[in-house]
């Protein structure tokens, strides 16, 4: 990694300690600009442990989405008054999360941060001196810039090293060198649709061993026909090795949408499929659909079996016919693992329910699908729409969960298999992270980062920054990663925050 700049002047915001009020300098690439000193020391922030986190490979940092880890990250509370801010301007809006790792790009190993933006684009982008490294633009790019087309789908980096998967409007999935940015032939890309202008692709990609796991949605009206389903792709051939269709489940290969008779199920959040410890099992959201318990699982979590993505379980609750006709996507959000056998599921009818991952419909798997079964629900922070996904922070023999939507951001305990609120403030966010004892979260109608100590509601610091609408931050390797900008904007153009520690 490039020698951290020292601090220029740049605003930051301190509400928990002493005040620093400073007016926003924002910059291209190779500019920057200062934080004054915020006065907040390590004591805001909870202790870490192992060795300094240098990767962040995917959304949610693993295959769980957890959001969360105790390794150090290069940044402190004591650094927020002092890091370097650098606003990278591209073309394209990233609407999503961005990765990091360690790579060689142009014969140098580089600190790359990679993006896809809302029409297709890869970008690979030096951390330190915000410079693109490539930029790698799908065949069709022309043709969906600006028009309805568009994909939220963060990009999945190969545990190899070599590679990078990325989406594209088109409902393919490319694999990129991350050396060069080139595509890497032979099965690649790989369509997951056979109906792209209905079947969109928003979830994060995932990996799962051998696999790449991709989802479809729907856009925004659910214009018919479409069919959210989950596919796994082998990572060394590009074969599509298995299909689970949320609607017409009995068919298990990709399907032409027009020819099930069930329209929606969208698989719309921005987790998508979540991996269970061991990889055996995968669950997943859908939105509102047609439920039946056989073939038809509209407003369900689903567990289902790896490679063979048959269905194991489910859950449905009571009023699925409610939320379908009210437009309520269950599947607004992703199933959380808090552990203790226990899934978080939330969704736009401002409801938290608590599941039993043992037994999600209340009955041992294996049995006919039921509604209900839930052990415990609670509202959601600020009882609203939850589009986003909680971060599940394990530390000191407890867990803590952090919840963030249109209207509030709040913090959970799990004890005896329930959640109890620890904290709540009426500060809206996307998709936190807890990352070097610190928990980020992003301000999308006002833009910035509002960062907390876990134990408590009063913000430590506030980061500025742009609007913006499901992006979320990552924390990693002494830099703060974060993507602006609204993908149903149609723009060609967008910015990412990019935030340096100062030099140790």
């Amino acid at each position: 990694m490039a020698p951290r700049s020292a601090c220029l002047a740049l605003a930051l915001t301190v509400l928990a300690l002493s005040a620093c009020g400073a007016g926003s300098t924002s910059t291209s690439p190779g500019g920057g600009g200062g934080l004054g000193d915020s006065g907040a020391g390590p004591a805001g922030s909870a202790p870490t442990s192992g060795t300094e986190l240098t990767a962040w490979p995917e959304f949610g940092l693993d295959p769980q989405r957890h959001n969360a880890t105790n390794r150090p990250t290069g940044i402190t509370a004591a650094d927020l008054g002092h890091l370097r801010r650098r606003t990278v301007k591209l073309s394209g809006t990233i609407d999503s999360s961005p990765i990091y790792l360690h790579a060689v790009v142009k014969g140098a190993e580089h600190a790359v941060i990679v993006v896809t933006s809302s029409y297709g684009r890869t970008f690979a982008i030096d951390a330190d001196s915000g410079k693109p490294l490539w930029i790698f633009t799908p065949p069709g790019y022309a043709g969906w810039e600006g028009g309805a087309m568009i994909t939220t789908t963060s990009p999945v980096a190969d545990p190899g090293g070599r590679y990078v998967y990325a989406a594209s409007p088109d409902g393919r999935v490319h694999k990129l060198s991350l050396a060069t940015g080139r595509e890497a032939g032979g099965a690649w890309p790989v369509s997951i649709t056979r109906d792209p202008t209905r079947e969109k692709m928003a979830a994060a990609l995932n990996l799962d061993g051998p696999y790449v796991i991709a989802a479809t949605g729907g856009y925004i009206g659910d214009a018919p026909v479409y069919q959210g389903h989950v596919v796994l792709i082998s990572r060394g051939s590009g074969k599509v090795v298995a299909v689970y269709n949320s609607l017409c489940s009995n068919r298990h290969r990709i399907i032409v949408p027009r020819t099930c008779p069930q329209s929606a199920s969208a698989v719309l959040s921005r987790g998508g499929a979540v991996v269970e410890p061991g990889g055996r099992r995968i669950l997943f959201s859908t939105g509102n659909g047609n439920w039946n318990g056989k073939q038809n699982f509209g407003d369900s979590v689903i567990e289902l079996t790896v490679p063979g993505l048959r269905r194991r379980q489910s859950f449905t609750p009571t009023n699925q016919s409610e939320l379908d006709a009210n437009d309520l996507d269950l599947g607004s959000s992703a199933p959380a693992l808090l552990g203790g056998n226990r899934v978080l599921i939330a969704g736009k009818d401002g409801i938290m329910r608590v599941l039993d991952l043992a037994r999600l419909d209340g009955h041992p798997p294996g049995g006919p699908a039921r509604l209900g079964g839930e052990v415990q629900t609670l509202p959601t922070p600020g009882h609203d729409q939850l589009f986003t996904v909680p971060a599940v922070w394990h530390h000191g023999g407890k867990t803590t969960v952090f919840v963030a939507d249109f209207s509030a951001t709040a913090a959970y305990r799990l004890r005896g298999g329930r959640l109890h609120q620890l904290w709540e403030t009426p500060t809206p966010g996307t998709s936190p992270i807890v990352a070097g004892g610190l928990v980020y979260v992003y301000e999308p109608e006002a833009g910035g980062i509002r960062v907390y100590s876990p134990s408590s509601s009063r913000p430590l610091a506030e980061l500025p920054g742009s609007p913006g609408h499901w992006n979320s931050p990552i924390v990693v390797d002494g830099h703060i990663v974060e993507p602006e900008g609204d993908a149903n904007d149609h723009s060609g153009s967008g910015t990412i925050d990019i935030f340096t520690a100062p030099e140790g």
